[in-house]
């Protein structure tokens, strides 16, 4: 019976090694998003580590973050800063769009709120895909709102999963500080993460040609683009 418990193959102690994985790289991930425009470099570092690890494929959780954060560091930061600006262009116009009494400003309200839930869908799958596919910056933009509409029933979940911290923040601060930031500080975006992977791995392996399906590299922008054009088509 102690042979049993003491086993590291034991589901138990399988479980814990998960926990203390994700306990690890959202460490990772938020040293590395201190500068702020490092977030982007450090949702692409994630996402390569946790489609892995939800498949059991990933062993070197620290240096496999590492890796992936410096080489994609560049491209990450563009789409980041990118999709900074444009959050915050659309933010303004729903602001002032609410707060200003005009008839004309409630029919731009809803227009930029429908904009806003686009852009949500993109911000949610644009690390990803960039995690998992080897192209442009416009494609990667492209193909990430293209498989979030592609999948959209799917994406209401990846969104869902994305936005609780914000949803209870918005609501009772006092949940959010005593229970919710603790959370997130510990565990919480890996968990995400980690809920998240479950569902693009499963959306990615239909874009992914026979071939290519090998973890270890990344899809090539020819047939990332190539695939999901003709499951559009």
């Amino acid at each position: 019976m102690l042979n049993g418990i003491f086993n590291m193959d034991n589901p138990f102690w399988r479980a814990m090694g998960k926990v203390a994985d994700l306990v690890i790289l959202n460490l990772l991930f938020i040293v590395c998003s201190i500068p702020i425009v490092t977030i982007g470099a450090s949702y692409t570092a994630l996402y390569t580590v946790m489609l892995k690890l939800v498949k059991n494929e990933e062993s070197y959780i620290f240096r496999g973050f590492l890796k992936a954060f410096k080489n994609n560091l560049k491209q990450s930061t563009i789409i980041w800063l990118i999709m900074l600006v444009v959050g915050a262009l659309l933010g303004m116009d729903l602001y002032l769009s609410k707060h200003i009494d005009m008839s004309m400003m409630k029919v731009l309200n809803y227009i930029f709120l429908v904009f806003g839930f686009i852009y949500a869908m993109v911000l949610s799958y644009v690390f990803p895909v960039l995690s998992k596919f080897d192209n442009s910056t416009k494609n990667t933009l492209k193909n990430a709102l293209l498989m979030s509409i592609a999948h959209f029933p799917w994406s209401i979940l990846i969104i869902l999963v994305n936005l609780i911290p914000l949803i209870i923040f918005l609501f009772d601060l006092n949940i959010f500080f005593a229970a919710i930031f603790p959370i997130l500080i510990f565990i919480g975006f890996s968990l995400m993460a980690f809920a998240n992977s479950y569902i693009f791995n499963r959306i990615f392996k239909k874009y992914i040609p026979e071939v290519s399906e090998d973890d270890d590299t990344v899809i090539s922008a020819q047939e990332s683009t190539a695939a999901i054009e003709e499951k559009e088509s």
